[in-house]
């Protein structure tokens, strides 16, 4: 009895430590919302991979489309579950930035800045061509 309490106190440290640790990442899924409709598009997920973050589209709400027709190059025609779209992105001070996101409904790549907020419950993904100022911003909530 001695022993197993220690133990299990541990394995529960152990289990909601994650918890803790994403909310100061972009680590996770996130469910982002259309800047333009205001409704839920998709469930992205970001992970890390050799220090940059990248994500890939695991769910989508109300889509009919199946493959990404409008990518281009080797993502041409790839089925849009399991599609990368944020490869490259690195932290930088209070924000993540300096790779690219891809809009699977045009094909378009932009840089992408991320920045959370809401105490790591909202991840505020900017996409821009050029300057930072010119583009657009969706807040995506942690799933």
């Amino acid at each position: 009895m001695h022993l197993t309490r220690p133990l299990l106190a541990s394995l529960l440290a152990l289990a909601i430590s994650p918890a803790f640790a994403d909310a100061n990442s972009p680590i996770g899924s996130w469910k982002n919302i259309s800047d333009k409709t205001n409704k839920p598009e998709a469930i992205i997920q970001i992970w890390e991979e050799n220090g940059e973050l990248k994500g890939k589209l695991t769910k989508l709400f109300e889509s009919k489309e199946t493959l990404c027709t409008a990518c281009k190059g080797d993502k041409k025609n790839k089925p849009l579950i399991g599609l990368e779209i944020i490869w490259g992105v690195k932290k930088d001070g209070d924000e993540w930035a300096g790779g690219k996101i891809m809009d699977p409904d045009n094909g378009d790549i932009y840089s992408v800045k991320l920045a959370l907020a809401d105490g790591g419950q909202k991840l505020k993904v900017r996409g821009y061509m050029g300057f930072s100022l010119l583009g657009r911003t969706q807040t995506w909530i942690r799933e």
